[in-house]
């Protein structure tokens, strides 16, 4: 049976996905600081359990794309060659630096806040001149440095790669599936990572199994329903979401690192 942290970990986990599958983000990024202010997860453990919770939440939003065709693509491929080692890079350095996390908030709700405002202002009024499109040096390094910050943070990236690429003017409907993919497969690789280097480095830090299911399962079911939604929303809609959720993720983040 579920305790109460669990049964509020799965509907966490539900309205999270719902709310961000349609725009490419997994939620894991939204669930860190529910984990740790809510749920009261121990800091070492965060990021395996946030990890655990994308790879259990990933084939939902993923199985309804895969029946849409859209999983596969030169940017799925793009992302998954740079945060698959940057996640394994991350890993390495949570284990052994152990960098804070005032640090990451602080630097996350810097990077997310102006891009976050920027994409709500370009939706909301938008400009007839278009960026061009990301180069593939730009999106591969890119996505390098957020495998990165996914493998120290337990992070799956979606929600720093998809404001990036989409405020660079590629199409949500484009980039949200993508960065699904690279989510769930920087997941695996990192929770892997971390089940071995708990082999041979002393501490904690495995994952809270039980939060990391359930909340997963949340997510799961959240992010079938949050994939199914996203073919019918425009993209101006979706620009919005993103752009919102960016922002306000910055502004918890800032506010945290505040207090």
């Amino acid at each position: 049976m579920m305790g109460q942290a669990e049964l509020v970990g799965f509907a966490v986990g539900v309205l999270i996905a719902l709310v961000t599958a349609p725009v490419g983000v997994s939620g894991a990024v939204f669930l860190l600081p529910v984990q740790l202010s809510l749920l009261n997860v121990p800091s070492p453990a965060v990021t395996p359990t946030n990890l655990l919770f994308n790879v259990v939440a990933g084939p939902g939003a993923l199985a309804r794309h895969h029946r849409q065709g859209t999983l596969t693509g030169p940017l799925t491929r793009l992302l998954i060659a740079g945060t698959l080692p940057g996640v394994i890079v991350g890993a390495l350095i949570r284990v052994f630096a152990v960098p804070g996390p005032t640090v990451f908030r602080v630097l996350v709700g810097l990077l997310l806040l102006p891009l976050g405002l920027w994409l709500c202002a370009r939706t909301l009024r938008p400009v007839r001149a278009h960026n061009d499109p990301p180069s593939t040096r730009f999106i591969t390094t890119l996505a390098l440095a957020v495998g990165a910050v996914g493998g120290v943070y337990g992070i799956g990236g979606g929600s720093i790669l998809g404001p990036i690429l989409v405020g660079r003017g590629m199409p949500v409907a484009q980039v949200a599936p993508a960065a699904l993919v690279s989510t769930f497969l920087t997941s695996v690789v990192g929770a892997a990572t971390y089940a071995a280097l708990s082999l041979t480095t002393s501490g904690d830090i495995a994952p809270i199994w039980s939060i990391g299911l359930t909340c997963g399962l949340g997510g799961l079911i959240g992010g079938y329903l949050g994939a199914r939604l996203q073919p019918r929303l425009p993209d101006a809609a979706l620009r919005l979401m993103l752009g919102l959720l960016a922002t306000a993720l910055a502004s918890l983040y800032l506010l945290q690192a505040i207090h």
